[in-house]
């Protein structure tokens, strides 16, 4: 492949690239009074992403003309899916981030700046056909993203939250990049298709560890269990906003990353990984499910929560067929949907001097001080549940049917078994919210972008989003199988 043809691939990441250094002079020129300027530019360059990735997803793209740079790069539908999501919720993190941060009078001109660096590697994360590839990326978000979880110099809770992210994410790191030493030394090559080739007449030992280090490091970045130990605290102690950008972009990249790496590289050899997989959605499932149950935070609550999620997107990942994968994509849609409207519900939790309010026990009776947004947080909590007719059920209605097609019925049925356990706490809030005396604790004013955003995404979740069935499992189907053709 010429250099043209790499330079057009790429072309999201290099406006990315050149945006991020633009703005950074600029927010070094201007200081921090710009900073909502700066996330005006920053949510338009994102938007323009967007538009540039589109007509991959549409079309299908895949095989050898998605390929860049030697097959360092693959711009394939798959890689559009996951680049739209992170990108959307990049920009979604953005509009909600100045009204949170200027009440403080901490919002500063880098943060545009951080969420764009952090998209940028999240997109090679997405794109990554490399071992190479796959770690620039992955630091390269890591980086930007244990700055952005202590962004609140003056909070406690806020720089232990990126201590503790930086410490466990350099472990993680460290245990992938030993991975990737010994799955390069037993195959000869870091290419995903040349592992693939590599592995087809059989696996030795050494890649076996291979894999299991590789698995194990990016377990990590999406908090499957047993390697979710940070993300209560990282998600509680981290400014809101930023929460919303690890528990939706964040998300939704690490876990292409995991897909691409599992059914690229080492799909060949999916019997040695498989038992892997299914323990950590099993363990996933259970443990977010029961870490939930005890908790008083409500940013706390939402981390188990996604503990409890990955484990469902796991179930897909499992089964290892094209079908599997589509189920995946169209629960990691509606999750992230469901998680950016209920973390823009807790931004709007504010008492009457504007301090945010993060006890669920200030929820009691806000159906009756503010109907709106209990009847939002509510819808948000029922989908998360999984429970019909809200649109949440149908993302784990695909995973469990494409488990049964493909003759897991047994994980299916124990997935289905432990999701009634994570529906206790998801009623134990709506119940709080609706039943219980007024605390009447709720008193701030909402902005206007987080009420537009929580409609938009409550009518999502709402019966409305079954029409929207045919269209996204059509291009869920569409990214999994140009995953499958480069495999």
């Amino acid at each position: 492949m010429d250099l043209a043809h790499s330079l057009r691939l790429i072309a999201p990441e290099t406006t990315l690239s050149i945006a991020s250094l633009i703005l950074l002079l600029f927010a070094a020129w201007s200081g921090d009074k710009a900073s909502r300027t700066l996330s005006i530019a920053a949510v338009a360059v994102l938007v323009g992403c967007m538009f540039l990735v589109a007509p991959a997803l549409c079309s299908g793209a895949m095989g050898p003309d998605v390929m860049a740079f030697n097959g360092q790069f693959r711009a394939d539908a798959f890689a559009a899916f996951a680049k739209l999501l992170i990108y959307g919720s990049s920009a979604a993190a953005l509009i909600i981030a100045p009204a949170f941060f200027e009440r403080t009078g901490s919002m500063r001109a880098e943060y545009p700046v951080l969420i764009l660096l952090a998209a940028l590697g999240m997109g090679m994360m997405a794109s990554a056909s490399d071992l190479l590839t796959l770690y620039i990326g992955l630091e390269l978000n890591s980086l930007a993203s244990y700055v952005l979880a202590a962004f609140l110099r003056t909070d406690g809770r806020s720089a232990e939250s990126g201590l503790k992210y930086f410490v466990l994410g350099a472990l993680a790191s460290g245990i992938l990049l030993f991975g990737v030493s010994l799955t390069y030394g037993f195959t000869g090559t870091t290419s995903f298709a040349g592992i693939s080739a590599a592995l087809q007449g059989g696996i030795p030992t050494g890649a076996v560890f291979g894999i299991v280090f590789v698995l194990a490091g990016l377990a990590f970045k999406i908090s499957a269990v047993p390697f979710h130990m940070w993300t209560p605290d990282v998600y509680e102690g981290a400014p809101t906003p930023v929460t919303t950008f690890f528990a939706t972009a964040s998300k939704a990249a690490a876990l292409a990353l995991l897909m691409r790496v599992s059914l690229e590289a080492f799909g060949s050899q999916a019997i040695a990984w498989r038992q892997i997989v299914m323990f950590a959605a099993l363990a996933s499932i259970v443990v977010g499910a029961l870490g939930a149950i005890g908790q008083t935070n409500i940013k706390r609550l939402m981390a188990y929560s996604s503990i409890n999620n990955v484990g469902f997107v796991l179930i897909g990942l499992a089964i290892a067929t094209p079908q599997g994968a589509a189920a995946m994509l169209t629960y990691l849609v509606i999750y992230v949907a469901m998680s950016l409207g209920g973390f823009v519900a807790i931004l709007m939790l504010r008492d009457d001097e504007g301090r945010p309010l993060e006890a669920i026990a200030d929820l009691a009776g806000l159906s009756r001080t503010r109907p709106g947004l209990a009847l939002a947080l509510a819808m948000i909590m029922f989908s998360l549940a999984g429970i019909p007719p809200l649109f949440g059920f149908w993302g784990k209605f695909v995973v469990f049917q494409a488990a049964v097609q493909a003759d897991y019925v047994a994980l299916a049925a124990i997935g289905i078994a432990a999701s009634v356990i994570g529906a206790f706490y998801y009623i134990k809030v709506v119940k709080i919210m609706y039943f219980d005396e007024p605390m009447d604790a709720v008193k701030g004013r909402s902005d206007w972008a987080h009420g537009a955003l929580l409609v938009i995404m409550a009518v999502f979740m709402s019966p409305l989003g079954y029409l929207l069935t045919k269209w996204l499992d059509g291009l869920a189907q569409a990214a999994a199988s140009a995953l499958f053709v480069a495999a």
